[in-house]
């Protein structure tokens, strides 16, 4: 089994595939997971908010398999086998951001997606939605993140509307979802 502190030491990275009912069926490398015929895995996604309630969107790197250069979600990743999912967006918080988070909250526990890439790659992803608060400023990343932006969330939703296709597939479904949920 992989251990979060395998992923920094050079052991290849696992992720948790799920059936249909989005139980554990088995793990499999990240790197032959994203494919033309992906099967279902377990993910997450997270927004981080500053405490002006400001909301960190990232730009994937160029460098990407997957949807490179898109504006999405503060960041996102996969739990490794038997990892604690609130722990795993704390350490890809870490890792893709190099930024401490908090006050973590499930909001969108049981989003799924699927959406193919213009390689034709394919997500397929059970994938529960969290916000966090940020504890100090981002220092992302390169191979992760080329830019970074705090935006009021109001700003988020609008631009979201009116240009959904300068942003990821699954922040496209997601910030609908999140404005509906975040309602006071």
């Amino acid at each position: 089994m992989t251990t979060p502190d395998d992923r920094t030491t050079g052991t290849e990275e696992l992720v948790v595939l799920l059936d249909e009912r989005f139980q554990p069926r088995a793990t499999a490398p990240k790197r032959t997971v994203h494919t033309t015929d992906t099967p279902l895995h377990l993910a997450f996604s997270c927004y981080v908010f500053n405490g002006a309630g400001e909301v960190l969107v990232t730009r994937r790197a160029l460098e990407k398999k997957t949807w490179p250069g898109v504006w999405t979600n503060s960041f996102c990743g996969h739990p490794a086998p038997g990892e604690d999912m609130a722990d795993a967006v704390v350490r890809r918080g870490g890792q893709e951001l190099g930024m401490a988070i908090g006050r973590l909250t499930k909001v969108l526990p049981r989003f799924r997606y699927q959406a193919v890439d213009v390689s034709g790659i394919k997500e397929n992803e059970f994938c529960p939605v969290w916000t966090a608060t940020a504890d100090g400023e981002a220092h992302p990343n390169p191979d992760e993140v080329c830019e970074s932006r705090w935006l009021p969330w109001p700003d988020l939703v609008a631009a979201m509307a009116r240009a959904p296709f300068l942003f990821s597939p699954w922040s496209q479904e997601q910030v609908p979802l999140l404005a509906e949920a975040l309602r006071p």
